[in-house]
């Protein structure tokens, strides 16, 4: 797998209509869920969200549920078989074959032959009723640990069972509308085990490929619903998801448990980077804002970014520099962690929403305007 991760989330350049446009009626949500994405020789001209690297292959996925790939590093793409056509945000692979993409209407689509035709595994409806029926044992359990507790632990009990049953009730007046939550990230170790997760705090496992999926959103300390923007597998084996508000969330042991970090910035955190060092992370989101821990999150420096456009991906160099990518055309960049980073602006401003470096001097950027080939310097090719 590649050394980068890119994940699309709200608040980057399509996405700020994602919650406001997620409310359409059933029936038009429901069009959109079996209608199959469009043919178009467009498809790399308009809003693509997120790409992966898997070496010989790249792999993009944007609006109308259009995914294109590419095995000449993006200088020809082909568009794959998708039977829906919400908007898709992100996408990663466990294996070189075996892929997943999400996205609007809470889809989670499936590939098995490196991402040339692709199946719907999960939609909105069926991510809310698992999710309910989770909440629902939750609460049951609640109220009993209710009882039996010492009268001075039963308050905070109480208050944790108050936000659970406002979580339940919201769950269940969405399901009356129908699947209008997006997922905004998706992360798989392999060909069985991974998560999607994205608006409202909603987070599911699955440890057999997508075939069964877990509601895993009490396993977060995150009784607010924080949107969860990204997520990504550090050396060393932490995982890391990162999203509204500063959350900042940490597991050492494969996803069966997280802890919560503090982090030093309140705002949405977009993006989360492997340093290639073990426990090391590097997160970045509104204002430019970027922030760096070497120990899983117990501690972090704020970088100076120079820049205060909002960050949406990022990819490490071999040479240990490190490339930004945000809204309005941004790219921020250093050489190394001994230079400061630099900013410029494109002159089409068109956000940016993920990055492939397909050279050594020559970066893939993909956003508003699909595709483009450029340098760090802003050179197009």
């Amino acid at each position: 797998m590649a050394k980068w991760l890119t994940r699309k989330t709200i608040g980057a350049i399509c996405l700020g209509v994602s919650l406001a446009a997620a409310a359409p009626s059933a029936i038009a949500v429901e069009d959109v869920l079996v209608k199959p994405a469009r043919d178009t020789d467009l498809a790399t001209q308009n809003l693509l969200n997120d790409a992966v690297d898997l070496g010989e292959r790249i792999v993009a996925v944007g609006e109308r549920g259009h995914i294109v790939y590419s095995d000449d590093r993006g200088e020809t793409w082909s568009q794959a078989e998708v039977p829906v056509s919400v908007t898709l945000t992100a996408v990663d692979f466990g294996t070189p074959r075996h892929g997943w993409a999400v996205g609007h209407s809470g889809a989670v689509l499936h590939s098995s032959d490196a991402g040339e035709t692709w199946q719907l595994q999960l939609d909105g409806v069926e991510a809310a009723r698992i999710a309910i029926a989770a909440k629902e044992e939750r609460a049951v359990a609640l109220e009993e640990q209710i009882e039996d507790a010492p009268v001075e632990d039963k308050g905070d009990l109480e208050w944790a069972l108050d936000d659970l049953m406002f979580s339940l009730e919201n769950l269940e007046s969405d399901l009356e509308v129908g699947p209008v939550n997006p997922m905004l990230s998706v992360w798989f170790e392999n060909d069985s085990h991974g998560f999607v997760m994205g608006a409202y705090g909603m987070i599911f496992r699955t440890r057999d490929g997508g075939d069964t999926w877990q509601d895993w959103s009490g396993e977060l300390a995150n009784p607010q619903g924080f949107h969860l923007n990204a997520m990504t597998a550090l050396k060393g084996g932490g995982l890391v998801i990162v999203g509204e508000a500063g959350f900042i969330t940490v597991s050492d042991d494969n996803g069966d448990t997280w802890e919560l970090r503090e982090s030093p910035y309140p705002g949405s955190l977009f993006g989360v980077l492997d340093t290639d060092n073990p426990d090391e992370m590097m997160v970045f989101g509104l204002r430019g804002n970027l922030l760096i821990s070497s120990d899983l999150g117990e501690r972090w420096q704020t970088i100076a970014s120079n820049s205060t456009a909002t960050l949406n991906a990022g990819a490490f160099t071999d040479s240990g520099g490190v490339i930004l990518v945000g809204n309005g055309g941004a790219v921020v960049s250093r050489a190394s962690d001994k230079h400061p980073f630099e900013t410029y602006f494109r002159s089409d401003r068109d956000g940016l929403t993920s990055l492939v470096l397909v050279g050594p001097e020559r970066l893939l950027l993909l956003g508003e305007n699909g595709v483009v080939h450029t340098n760090a310097a802003g050179k197009n090719f």
